[in-house]
């Protein structure tokens, strides 16, 4: 009988231990997939594909969600030196987040690039002033849009375009400079420009405007897209995560849809 008893108690701690090892690996758990709510500071051309990105990965993460401040990548770099509370960048050129990194405001270890561009010459829909980059010199051609090169990675790139092509000097009094790559298309959609320089992937949020040529790969810097997780983030570990996303097949093919291509990590 004495044995019995042991066996039985013997049985009982077994089985409580057991329930509190199950409880600790529960709320291990439970911590690793604490709900969050992530601010992300992303490139104005992003907005289309990380709107439907935020979609896709709700339905993997349910707890977790995405807020979005879409500006110029300049602009945005500027508001993350001043302390905006973000999480995560995600910007139009590597510049932007080089200059974050160096003031060690980036987790280095979660930056990934996730996309690249290309920069095409749009006109409005119906506008047949111009056919090519070699038509922005005509007197014909009075406005010519673009991103203000000292903020806008869309318009630094054009700029090195025009400079590549020697049109830089000659079609000065014409260029209109916009905040953001997304007011230039509207200021070409809308004819207030003859013609624009953005990148390609603007071009499919509207049927007012048209590509005439696309800038050669050579005539500017690579057109790179790099994502970081910032060291003032509140939840590291799940806007790793979301990065970590934004690289993968699922995301990538989101942008692939919106008009971007994969870049090797």
């Amino acid at each position: 009988m004495l044995n019995l008893r042991y066996r039985r108690t013997g049985v009982a701690l077994s089985a409580a231990l057991t329930a509190v090892l199950a409880l600790g690996s529960c709320e291990g758990s439970s911590r690793s997939q604490e709900s969050a709510r992530l601010t992300v500071s992303a490139a104005v051309s992003l907005k289309e594909s990380l709107q439907e990105i935020a979609g896709l990965y709700h339905r993997q993460q349910p707890q977790v969600s995405i807020t979005y401040n879409f500006a110029g990548s300049g602009t945005l770099q500027r508001q993350i030196e001043q302390g905006a509370p973000v999480d995560i960048f995600a910007s139009a050129s590597p510049r932007e987040m080089d200059a974050l990194q160096a003031k060690n405001l980036v987790l280095v270890e979660t930056r990934r690039n996730i996309a690249t561009n290309e920069v095409v010459l749009i006109v409005p829909q119906d506008s047949q002033t111009v056919s090519g980059f070699g038509d922005l010199t005509a007197p014909r051609v009075k406005r010519i849009a673009l991103g203000e090169p000292a903020s806008v990675p869309a318009g630094r790139y054009a700029k090195e375009t025009l400079v590549s092509l020697g049109l830089w000097d000659q079609i000065q009094p014409k260029l209109v400079f916009a905040q953001d790559v997304r007011q230039v298309l509207d200021f070409v959609a809308a004819g207030n420009a003859d013609a624009g320089l953005v990148y390609r992937s603007d071009t499919q949020i509207t049927d007012r405007a048209r590509v005439v040529a696309a800038a050669p790969e050579s005539s500017h810097s690579p057109i790179v897209y790099p994502a970081a997780v910032l060291k003032a983030s509140r939840h590291p570990d799940q806007a790793k995560q979301f990065v970590e996303f934004l690289a993968g097949p699922e995301a990538q093919a989101a942008l692939a849809r919106h008009g971007f291509v994969r870049t090797a990590d």
